[in-house]
């Protein structure tokens, strides 16, 4: 590697709003984010599916699939 081009790799903290905190290497710093992998909905399995309209069902007529009951 070249010397004096490439930025400073220090350790930082990643806090989330639901109080869980990370620790890692970044060239940032410090910061804090608004959702993370133990509060996000898909991870703790509280992800709702919404299908407006009936899109998939015309997804799926228009394409010739059949929905799954």
């Amino acid at each position: 590697m070249k010397k004096g081009i490439h930025p400073i790799y220090k350790t930082s903290t990643i806090k989330c709003a639901c109080g869980q905190v990370y620790e890692t290497y970044s060239t940032q710093g410090d910061y804090n984010v608004e959702i993370c992998s133990n509060c996000h909905p898909f991870y703790t399995g509280k992800q709702k599916l919404i299908d407006t309209a009936g899109r998939v069902e015309r997804f799926n007529k228009k394409y010739g699939r059949k929905t799954k009951k």
